[in-house]
């Protein structure tokens, strides 16, 4: 997360409807014409569409992958170790690479916004998550913080297993204590990366507009009215559906009014 000059914390936007969101995204909101409350917004576009599942598909061998590797009941049934061992390295490596290519050129301009997002956090947005989701958040964004921190986490355990990967496979070239924590960290985080995954796919499964933004790129404008208001807002006022907040004019309290 940022952090202001002078600080050592992340950047924390004071909670207004109005002000504690994220800038809206460059060009014009993407919607069908439709009945009111069923027009259609885009969400995600292909890019981060393609990333998403590019991404999904090699965690998911990487984990089919990582079973046989830890258990041997696994390994005695599949059999083919050098193989599977091949199949994880090389997968693990190649995690990144999605990302990378889709964040890396002109194509990806909407997903570089939307990772920005993950990086504001407003004051309601905090104590919603000190409140375990009891509390509301008066305009939700297009991420609520708990999809906030399952990106920040799976973007940081790509990152630390990547690193704690290479360790293992080409333990040659490093000392025995790096081993050592390498193989702590590698196998800690790979039981917390299965039951993040997990949480995360019962959620999409049990919120079918959400899931189907993921894989068509649309939700409706209800959804978004009740789920990310905030977000819809700044749609609306990309598109120009919506006339940005003019200055406010403040009334004196002066009591020499001028004289009609």
């Amino acid at each position: 997360m940022p952090s202001t000059p002078g600080s050592a914390g992340p950047t924390v936007a004071p909670s207004s409807p109005l002000t504690d969101r994220a800038h809206p995204a460059p060009g014009l909101a993407h919607a069908k014409r439709s009945p009111v409350g069923a027009r259609r917004i885009l969400r995600f576009d292909r890019v981060e569409r393609a990333a998403h599942w590019a991404n999904a598909l090699l965690f998911g061998i990487l984990m089919a992958t990582a079973l046989p590797l830890y258990f041997v009941q696994v390994d005695r049934f599949v059999g083919r170790r050098v193989l599977v061992e091949n199949i994880h390295t090389w997968c693990g490596v190649a995690l990144p690479v999605p990302l990378i290519i889709s964040l890396a050129g002109p194509w990806g301009e909407r997903l570089r916004h939307d990772v920005r997002r993950f990086n504001i956090w407003t004051v309601s947005e905090i104590r919603w998550l000190w409140s375990l989701g009891r509390r509301q958040i008066p305009a939700p964004d297009k991420f609520n913080p708990g999809q906030k921190l399952n990106a920040l986490f799976i973007a940081g355990a790509i990152v630390v297993m990547l690193g704690t990967g290479s360790i293992l496979k080409w333990y040659r070239f490093f000392p025995l204590d790096w081993r050592t924590g390498a193989t702590f960290v590698h196998d800690v985080l790979a039981l917390a990366i299965f039951i993040v995954v997990v949480g995360h796919i019962l959620m999409a499964v049990t919120h079918r507009d959400a899931l189907r933004s993921i894989v068509k790129g649309w939700v409706t404008e209800s959804w978004a009215r009740t789920h990310a208001s905030g977000w819809l807002e700044e749609e609306d006022i990309a598109s120009g559906a919506l006339q940005p907040p003019g200055p406010v004019r403040e009334l004196s309290t002066s009591p020499d009014y001028p004289s009609d």
